[in-house]
């Protein structure tokens, strides 16, 4: 039975915040009861780039900070050619740029990373899918079997020519060094085509097997968070709609995303009950380290957060002898700049030398013009050509 809004009677329950009445709106202070109660065991989680911001990485899409919009200005074909298979084997410095910008070991996990380790520590993290390649989910604990990394990574890397795999460690001291990386295999060697890329997966390559095996994970989900993500990709903005239409469903984000177009939809989520059914999604507009924090205040879990962090940050500092770790945070924004700033020139400098590369074709060219050969290879000028040295009929030909 309806009201005349459109929405449940209050005599309906709630099948999916028990403590709420049908008409109730839930906010995060219900997501929190949902853990405390034990009515959400089976957690899992869909992240992108907002996540690791507040690390020093910058997003991709965000207008003005986002990468691609930064690299609109510039001569490439388009702004997400810097993950274009055809145009790394055609102009690689900018991609290695990015790749040594971006490389694990640079960055500390944030506090939405550790909470994910919160969860897998307390058994309730089903899975972590996430479309950043920067590993910081590895780096911060989370296990790999509880782990989909939906576009690749930095933690292994393949030869494009013969296929031989790398681990990141393998190829550090390169990408370190801002140098391109090639194969040195059998039947690589000196080959520009044999680049090892980081298995990340570029537009147009399909996604990891792991992405597709793991999908009916989603089934069995009771509580589904999405995080730091414009949802604009697919297939990963699809898999919110595998979990089960009971499944309460948090979007933890600086603006609000994926909803539903109008009432009858069924793709989306529906806020506000546009629907007429119970609400279950539940929106936080906010950066993920403070949405984060502020439910492990409302579970009584902040102090597990801050421990888990500060032993994550200490052991990362013992392992590359550094103690800059508690400043990670306030930097973040100059790390994005910084980070820009050098993928940026990178593009520069590869754009200037196309250019340059681009002229010197044009000057040999006319150069050629100029020069006419016959077929025993014997120079004759153009005027000479035109005033009937060669033959009339033969064939004339300039090489190279």
């Amino acid at each position: 039975m309806a009201t005349s809004s459109g929405k449940p009677a209050a005599s309906t329950s709630h099948r999916v915040f028990p403590h709420l009445k049908p008409t109730d709106e839930p906010n995060l202070d219900d997501v929190a009861r949902l853990i405390k109660d034990g009515k959400a065991k089976r957690i899992m989680v869909m992240a992108g780039a907002g996540i690791s911001t507040s690390a020093g990485i910058p997003d991709f899409r965000s207008p003005g900070t986002g990468l691609y919009d930064n690299l609109a200005k510039y001569d490439l074909p388009y702004p997400e050619a810097i993950f274009d298979v055809d145009y790394l084997e055609e102009r690689p410095e900018a991609f290695y740029t990015l790749a040594k910008e971006l490389y694990p070991g640079n960055f500390r996990p944030t506090p939405s990373h550790y909470f994910f380790r919160l969860l897998q520590d307390k058994g309730l993290l089903h899975g972590l899918w996430t479309q950043n390649i920067d590993t910081l989910e590895r780096i911060a604990g989370v296990e790999d079997e509880r782990l989909v990394e939906a576009h690749g990574s930095f933690a292994t890397a393949k030869c494009l020519r013969c296929g031989k795999v790398y681990d990141k460690d393998d190829i550090k001291p390169q990408i370190m060094l801002g140098e391109v990386v090639r194969c040195q295999g059998q039947g690589c060697k000196k080959r520009k085509d044999a680049l090892i890329k980081p298995e990340i997966v570029f537009f147009g390559e399909g996604l990891p097997d792991k992405f597709f095996s793991r999908m009916n994970d989603f089934a069995s989900c009771d509580l589904l968070i999405v995080v730091g993500t414009s949802l604009s990709v697919g297939p990963f903005n699809s898999l919110m709609h595998r979990v089960p239409s009971s499944c309460p469903r948090l979007l933890v984000n600086l603006e609000s995303v994926g909803e539903i177009e109008h009432a009858r939809s069924t793709v989306g989520f529906d806020f506000e009950g546009a629907n007429g059914k119970p609400i279950r999604d539940v929106r936080k507009l906010a950066k993920a380290d403070d949405a984060f924090e502020e439910l492990c205040e409302l579970l009584g879990w902040s102090a597990e957060l801050q421990r888990i962090r500060r032993e994550g940050w200490r052991a990362l500092d013992a392992a590359d002898g550094s103690n800059t770790a508690e400043q990670v945070e306030p930097q973040a924004e100059e790390r994005q700049t910084e980070v820009l700033e050098a993928v940026e020139a990178a593009v520069d400098r590869s754009s200037e030398q196309a250019s340059t590369s681009s002229k010197e074709v044009d000057e040999l060219a006319k150069g050629v013009a100029s020069v006419e050969l016959d077929r025993t290879g014997d120079r004759k000028d153009n005027t000479a050509a035109s005033e009937g040295a060669a033959a009339p009929g033969e064939d004339k030909k300039a090489a190279l």
